[in-house]
Parts: C-alpha cells; sequence; structure tokens
C-alpha cells in the first residue's frame, strides 16, 4: 500500500552532518526520515523556499523536457530499502503511456516539488526503515534514534539548511 506523505522538513542529523528530508504522512502518525547528500538537499532546499536560479538546475531542465514532450510527472513513490539504501521511482504519464523511472528518492522529490506531483512512499518501507541501523557506531544509532524519537512535529518545519 501507498501512503502519500508530504515534505515536513529538511534538518541536518546532529551525528553525522548530513542532510535528512523529513517526510511525514497527513495525519503525521507516520514520518520518514531519508538522509540524502548535500547537493541533492540544496535542491530541495532551493524549491521548498521558492528561490529561482538564473539558468535551469538538472531537475528544473529534467521538468521542462517532459513538459516539452507533452508529458507529466504524475507522482513519485519512495518504493524500496535495500542495503540502507532507499529507492523510488518517478511515474511520467506520455501521450500513449505512465512510464515508472527508477530514482534517487531525493532526486525524485526535487523534481515532484517543481511539478507539484504528489509524494507516496510503500508501506513495507517506512516499516522496514525502523529497524535499519544508518550508522557503524551503535551508540551513535541509540542517540540519533532517541533524537528522531523526540522531535516535536511542530519544530520539524523550523530547520533550515
Amino acid at each position: 500500500m501507498q501512503i502519500e506523505m508530504t515534505i515536513k522538513g529538511l534538518m541536518v542529523d546532529p551525528i553525522t552532518s548530513m542532510p535528512i528530508i523529513i517526510l511525514c504522512d497527513k495525519d503525521g502518525q507516520r514520518v520518514l526520515p531519508i538522509w540524502v547528500g548535500i547537493f541533492e538537499a540544496n535542491a530541495i532546499a532551493l524549491q521548498m523556499e521558492n528561490i529561482s536560479t538564473p539558468r535551469p538546475m538538472t531537475h528544473d531542465l529534467l521538468r521542462n523536457i517532459i513538459e516539452d514532450l507533452s508529458g507529466a510527472v504524475t507522482k513519485i513513490v519512495v518504493s524500496d530499502l535495500k542495503d540502507n539504501t532507499f529507492y523510488a521511482l518517478i511515474y511520467v504519464e506520455t501521450r500513449t503511456d505512465t512510464v515508472a523511472i527508477d530514482a534517487r528518492p531525493s532526486d525524485a522529490i526535487a523534481l515532484a516539488l517543481r511539478t507539484q506531483a504528489p509524494i507516496f512512499v510503500e508501506e513495507t518501507v517506512i516499516d522496514n526503515a525502523k529497524g535499519v541501523d544508518f550508522s557503524t557506531d551503535k551508540a551513535d544509532t541509540e542517540r540519533l534514534q532517541q533524537w528522531l524519537e523526540g522531535l516535536d512535529p511542530e519544530e520539524l518545519g523550523k530547520y533550515k539548511m
């Protein structure tokens, strides 16, 4: 089952200093943190803050190509989690078909923001992410888990990159 989610915040992991996209379902019951690279986070942050660049960034270019070819991004889905790596699919409707394109979640999310496409996550990904150890240091993992569990949903939108 796919669960529609929105970006609740973009913040920096206090342990690894890596950016994290926080996705949250509409009811605020399910949260999914996805660690991304700094450049990917920047592309997302620029769009979240409605900052335009003098020339198209990669995700702007991709949106323009899809639209100029009479296509439309209908949704993106964070579809899998394997070996601590998230996977996503970008669904593009063409004149004759709908195509699912493999993508990194950060790229899919950046494109979804630019096309106003909904963001979905497979329920199994949310469930499996709860048990994933993203750190090699057990103490860091426990501190990060406590930090994530202690986040106040009202505070999530206040973090900036």
